[in-house]
């Protein structure tokens, strides 16, 4: 089930908050029972068998945060230096939680990447009896990459002490569950809304804001990031494409990604705020960014927030030398990317991105005055950022390197190369690319616009909402790119 769909938009999404409304005077963890229902039934429609390896992760991770707690909580109340058999029991349980969900991600996430590197690897060296061969298809359940790095942060964090662990099973499940940033995030720290959980607020304020941020996510996807992405896909499966057409379509995929997953979280945003919880921020204008750490603080910004605060600086960030910095960058962009999916197109971009951070790095510690013009440096990020997008979109990696090619100008063009240029000019998606770039230049993001709404704030939602959904109604493609992660 996907926000832009009938059945969310018309079924699911009416009856979950009339039902949560109607618990208003319950208590709070009646209302939490009630997301946790929801969260379930919204993640187990499409396969239901995955909602059981959910529930297990979570009980397994509730279960050592208690062990965790337990430990630190006699420690503290003895006032007492903690006892080596406590420090390794609180060891222990963290370990425990750390192998078992890496491990459920890693099998499910990159079995088959495993499998099949491991048979290149000794076809290469002549072992081709050392092949592995297997029958098992893994299917990858639906946003494992996000909830397993939300329950990691539960984990870490109560071990730090920087958390409180949940006494209640509950509201530990509504934390991991909650189906509007279940699948696709944004990943928030339990630390962020912890309190919430216990406690928040229904107003109209909140729920006037969140129907906004739904409205405009949802006009976003709808809108903007479906007929660009008509447009990359048209350039990326064409046999073949001269050196503008593919520039173009590398630029119609960066809209494509940015209006699908800034929409997405848009609307994640909004129906928390229509259940009462703040979620973080997730995107800031990063197109507008002059320079790849500046793009990272904007895009994406719980992902890259996790890897600092649980890779980076455990790694140990910027403390260790100018070397070991660049290196612990590398690794972290690189991890980065493998998580994003199993394929070498994606340790590509990682090792990409880690290498230009590292690279901008060394070259503001050493030649701080030679920085160049800022649109120079928003020029340049643009395109570390294209070319690591066409990694990010290519089916795989001889695919990305001949596109990278073409948009060098180096193409062998087939006769059939003009029909490209037909399709991607059509007056209505070269329209709605051309309105997505003005909107990625000039427009104001939705976490401003939509913190006073006025009256004519107003009526523009309800213009562009109800054209949204008219769009919505006639559209037969709507893909949701981060749901494969």
């Amino acid at each position: 089930m996907v926000f832009s769909s009938h059945l969310f938009l018309f079924y699911f999404l009416p009856v979950a908050l009339a039902v949560y409304y109607l618990l208003a005077g319950a208590s709070q963890r009646v209302r939490n029972l009630w997301l946790v229902v929801t969260g379930y039934v919204f993640y187990g429609w499409a396969e239901p068998r995955f909602v059981l390896l959910m529930f297990a992760t979570t009980t397994l991770d509730w279960l050592l945060s208690l062990v965790i707690s337990r430990n630190r909580w006699r420690f503290w109340r003895n006032a007492a230096p903690e006892s080596p058999r406590a420090a390794r029991t609180r060891r222990t349980a963290l370990l425990v939680s750390i192998v078992s969900n890496l491990s459920a991600l890693g099998f499910f996430k990159y079995f088959h990447f495993g499998i099949d590197a491991w048979n290149q690897l000794v076809a290469a060296l002549g072992w081709s009896t050392a092949a592995l061969h297997t029958s098992l298809h893994v299917v990858l359940p639906l946003g494992i990459s996000f909830y397993t790095f939300q329950a990691l942060s539960y984990i870490i964090d109560v071990y730090r002490g920087e958390a409180e662990a949940m006494s209640n099973f509950i509201d530990f499940s509504c934390f991991v569950s909650m189906f509007p940033h279940l699948v696709a995030g944004p990943i928030l720290k339990f630390s962020f809304l912890a309190e919430q959980l216990k406690t928040r607020t229904l107003t109209l304020d909140k729920f006037a804001r969140g129907s906004a941020f739904f409205l405009l996510g949802l006009s976003k996807k709808v809108l903007l990031a479906n007929p660009c992405g008509r447009m990359a896909d048209a350039a990326f499966d064409a046999a073949s494409r001269t050196a503008f057409e593919a520039w173009t379509g590398a630029a119609a995929y960066a809209m494509q990604i940015y209006f699908d997953f800034s929409g997405y979280s848009d609307m994640a945003i909004g129906l928390g705020l229509m259940f009462g919880f703040v979620f973080a921020r997730n995107f800031n204008a990063p197109y507008a960014a002059t320079s790849l750490s500046d793009f990272w603080r904007r895009w994406h910004i719980s992902l890259s927030s996790w890897l600092r605060d649980y890779l980076y600086i455990p790694l140990g960030g910027n403390r260790l030398g100018e070397a070991r910095t660049c290196l612990n960058l590398f690794v972290t962009m690189l991890l980065g990317g493998l998580w994003h999916g199993a394929s070498w197109n994606f340790v590509v971009w990682g090792a990409l991105h880690g290498g230009a951070l590292a690279l901008e790095r060394f070259f503001n510690n050493h030649f701080p005055q030679s920085s160049p013009p800022v649109l120079c440096r928003r020029l340049l990020t643009l395109a570390v950022v294209l070319v690591g997008w066409v990694f990010f979109r290519a089916s795989n990696l001889p695919q990305a390197l001949e596109y990278l090619s073409a948009m060098g100008g180096v193409s062998n063009l087939t006769a059939g190369a003009g029909n490209l240029a037909g399709w991607t000019q059509q007056p209505y998606l070269q329209g709605h690319f051309i309105l997505a770039l003005v909107v990625v230049m000039f427009g104001r993001q939705t976490w401003e616009w939509t913190q006073s709404l006025t009256l004519a704030k107003a009526l523009c939602l309800l213009g562009i909402g109800s054209t949204a959904l008219v769009a919505l109604l006639t559209q037969d493609y709507n893909p949701f790119i981060y749901f494969i992660f």
